[in-house]
């Protein structure tokens, strides 16, 4: 059984920022959900999170900051559906988050926005990898 939050996320796969001027709807209320409003270049991915985690009856960390889901619910081992946060080059603030779907061969394979400009699944090295979360809001299945 996939979690409802997986469900909503993979239901939103394909949606891509537009280029140029123009501004994708779906994406600016992943935003919204943050507080951020602007075009779709902003970067979404925790947006993203935050949005699906919601729509599924879940508090998220109402953060435009990936790495803001560090200090969300508690460490994991890696369940389906639970939150990846992975570090991006060397800043310390910077980083990645989306939604674990499995890992092989030293890639962890996770759902996402903001992945190569739109919502999709992307594999990422294991080196990358700060942490993995759950929320007691969320059934373990």
């Amino acid at each position: 059984m996939i979690p409802k939050h997986l469900d909503i996320a993979l239901n939103e796969i394909g949606e891509t920022e537009v280029p140029g001027p123009g501004n994708n709807p779906r994406i600016a209320e992943y935003l919204k959900s943050v507080h951020l409003f602007g075009i779709d270049k902003i970067p979404h991915c925790a947006a993203f999170v935050n949005w699906c985690l919601e729509q599924a009856g879940i508090k998220g960390t109402k953060s435009g900051l990936a790495r803001s889901y560090l200090h969300w619910g508690y460490k994991t081992p890696p369940l389906l559906g639970c939150i990846v946060v992975l570090r991006r080059g060397v800043d310390p603030v910077k980083g990645h988050v989306g939604f674990f779907l499995d890992e092989s061969r030293g890639f962890i394979r996770i759902l996402g926005g903001n992945q190569g400009d739109r919502v999709g699944i992307n594999a990422y090295s294991t080196l990358r990898l700060l942490d993995y979360r759950w929320s007691n809001q969320i059934p373990i299945i």
